[in-house]
């Protein structure tokens, strides 16, 4: 606690003390610990990314300014530094030693992190000069010792490496990235989804974690409400509860699944099983029971489902045998042996099996597809006997082949 009151009051002592700067034209010069500072020579520079580096030196000190967009600021708004790590202030000593505002305090000192200002009143577009001012408290690397400047200006200092941007980034723009990504971001979660796609998720979830990131560069961050944000988002995977909303959703579509989409519902329900093991875990083993239950396979290739391929419903796929070939029907892609492949027979819109003939057995079952009395086989259904009755015999040339027509 003593360290921490005398800490306090030194504090006070550096930015409300000292000597009146001393304001020449151009300058760079503060206040450091109670005595006039005065920079010899003085830059600026601009990087790719848009940083503006103010730099002052007396020839065996550095005070280095930067700030993250090259543009006026109001007093009620300076860039704080202290904050975030893209806007700093660093004072380089005789030795070489560096006190960075982005140096946090040791614990044994403060356990507080100190902040300074950074103000750029204006900027000459035409001379191309900087004028503003400045206060920080600095630590050097291990956050035991400090230096404080206050009074700080600098007046017409001149760029000379870089370029002024013509429409720099500032903090109002990347608000409206952040607005824009936790739009994306909710929306991957919105309540009319069906499933949360964990890949949509994790990529919105990245994004507006990157423009958090960017706000706290471009707009600092001095009660930690950004950070928190961003800690919220974790490592950006959806929950365990998102998962077993998927599942339920999914479950749900595969026990409501026709022949039409059942491979599509399955594999999907699947999908969602396998999620739901690497978001939430499988102690008991569970999920993965239900997963290896599963059939999703179609073994003839015939466009009808293993599961309902099984008409006796005993779970013996063996003995089902429409046509009585002694091939049953989940490996037989002639299910009813009429010459026309499983998957050519006729399907509604939804892709399940059609009954021509409506005597209630679906073509792919059915030897005598148009109920006329003649089979299927009989009515030349397949001249070129590929299985596919593209070629069927249309006696009276109406477009309806012979073994659809009674």
């Amino acid at each position: 606690m003593k360290k921490l009151i005398l800490l306090s009051l030194v504090f006070l002592t550096v930015f409300s003390c000292g000597d009146e700067v001393q304001f020449n034209s151009p300058a760079f010069q503060g206040d450091r610990e109670n005595a006039l500072w005065r920079a010899s020579a003085f830059s600026a520079s601009i990087e790719s990314n848009g940083f503006l580096t103010i730099t002052g030196t007396n020839n065996y000190e550095v005070v280095r300014l930067t700030v993250p967009s090259v543009v006026e600021t109001s007093e009620n708004a300076p860039f704080v530094v202290g904050d975030v790590d893209a806007i700093e202030a660093q004072y380089e000593d005789a030795f070489g030693t560096i006190y960075s505002t982005n140096n946090r305090p040791d614990e044994s000192v403060s356990i507080y992190p100190e902040l300074g200002e950074i103000y750029i009143s204006d900027i000459d577009l035409v001379n191309k000069t900087f004028t503003g001012s400045y206060k920080f408290l600095a630590f050097d690397e291990d956050g035991l010792n400090s230096v404080g400047f206050t009074n700080g200006i600098f007046y017409k200092v001149p760029l000379v490496s870089g370029e002024i941007p013509t429409n720099p980034i500032t903090c109002d723009d990347i608000q409206v990235t952040v607005d824009a990504a936790l739009l994306a971001f909710e929306a991957t979660t919105a309540s009319s989804l069906e499933f949360i796609s964990s890949d949509a998720y994790s990529a919105a979830c990245n994004s507006y974690t990157e423009a958090l990131i960017s706000q706290q560069s471009y707009c600092g961050d001095q009660n930690n409400l950004i950070q928190a944000q961003i800690d919220d988002l974790g490592d950006c995977t959806i929950t365990c509860d998102h998962a077993t909303s998927n599942v339920e959703e999914a479950n749900t579509q595969y026990a409501n699944a026709t022949i039409g989409n059942y491979n599509e519902k399955c594999a999907q329900y699947e999908l969602y099983l396998l999620e739901q093991i690497e978001f939430c875990g499988d102690e008991d083993g569970s999920i993965q029971g239900k997963i290896d239950a599963l059939d999703c396979g179609d073994d003839d290739g015939d466009g009808i489902p293993n599961v309902f391929e099984d008409f006796n419903g005993n779970d013996d796929f063996e003995d089902d045998d429409t046509d009585g070939d002694g091939i049953p029907n989940y490996l037989d892609n002639d299910d009813d042996g009429d010459g026309v492949l499983t998957q050519y027979e006729a399907v509604d819109v939804d892709g399940n099996p059609a009954d021509t003939d409506g005597d209630g057995d679906v073509d792919y079952l059915d030897n005598d597809d148009d109920g006329d009395g003649i089979l299927t086989i009989n009515e030349n259904p397949d001249p070129n006997a590929d299985g596919n009755p593209d070629d069927a015999t249309d006696t009276n040339g109406d477009g309806v082949p012979d073994y659809l027509q009674a």
